[in-house]
């Protein structure tokens, strides 16, 4: 009887580690999704308006600057994926412990 409480009571704390954890990869991944909307955001769009010679003259500013900013949109989404990386594979060790202890629950319940 001892040890089905034991088992009951690592059950719901590894219920809530997973929880916390899953909490944490959710954050990370909505960070991540940012940065690569800001990245795409960054595509020109091209100006009808203009003639030729102005458009270029505009693009290549436009890029010019747009570089600048993927660079330093990259180095935080080389940041961010690595975190997301890092709590997906923890909360993916949170499953299976918590996996683990719910099935090891429901056979101590079995006669």
């Amino acid at each position: 009887m001892k040890n089905t409480a034991s088992l009951h009571r690592l059950r719901s704390l590894s219920t809530l580690i997973l929880d916390q954890h899953l909490a944490k990869l959710q954050a990370a991944a909505a960070e991540r999704r940012i940065s690569l909307q800001r990245l795409q955001d960054l595509t020109p769009i091209p100006a009808k308006d203009l003639d030729d010679v102005t458009r270029a003259a505009t693009l290549m500013r436009y890029e010019r600057w747009a570089d600048k900013r993927r660079r330093d949109i990259n180095l935080v989404l080389a940041q961010q994926t690595a975190t997301w990386m890092e709590a997906r594979g923890k909360a993916q060790a949170a499953f299976g412990r918590a996996d683990v202890l719910m099935r090891l629950a429901k056979s101590a319940k079995k006669p």
